[in-house]
C-alpha cells in the first residue's frame, strides 16, 4: 500500500467516524445534543475535506479546477446525500414510511446520476 493511500484511509476514518456521530448526535433526539452534533459533524467534514487534498498533494496531481460543471457536481452530490439522509430520518426517527422511502430513492436516483456526469456514457 502506498504511503499516500494509507494517509488517505487513516484521515477518511477518523472523518467518517466524527461526521457520522456528528449526525447521530444531532438526530437522535434522546441524547439531547443537536449543537455539540452540528459541531462534530462540521470537524467530520473538515476532516474529510483535508484529506482529499492531502491525498492530492501526496500524489502530485493538480489541484482541483473550479469550473461550472465541478461546482453542479458537487451540488447534485450534496443534494442527493441530504435526500437520502432526510429520506432515512423520515422512516427511522420520524415514522414517516412512505415519504421517506419515495425521498430516500430520490436521492439515491440524484446520487447514480453523479456517474454519468463525472464519467460520461460510452
Amino acid at each position: 500500500m502506498k504511503k499516500s493511500n494509507f494517509v488517505a484511509m487513516i484521515l477518511g476514518t477518523i472523518g467518517g467516524i466524527l461526521f457520522a456521530l456528528g449526525m447521530c448526535m444531532a438526530l437522535i433526539p434522546e441524547w439531547d445534543a443537536f449543537q455539540p452534533g452540528i459541531v462534530m459533524g462540521t470537524i467530520g467534514a473538515v476532516v474529510l475535506l483535508v484529506m482529499v487534498l492531502v491525498w492530492r498533494k501526496m500524489e502530485n496531481k493538480n489541484p482541483i479546477r473550479l469550473s461550472g460543471k465541478t461546482i453542479g457536481t458537487v451540488l447534485l452530490g450534496i443534494a442527493g446525500a441530504l435526500f437520502l439522509g432526510v429520506g432515512m430520518c423520515m422512516v427511522m426517527v420520524w415514522t414517516n414510511l412512505v415519504p421517506g422511502v419515495v425521498i430516500g430513492l430520490l436521492g439515491i436516483v440524484l446520487l447514480l446520476c453523479l456517474i454519468p456526469l463525472t464519467r460520461g456514457l460510452k
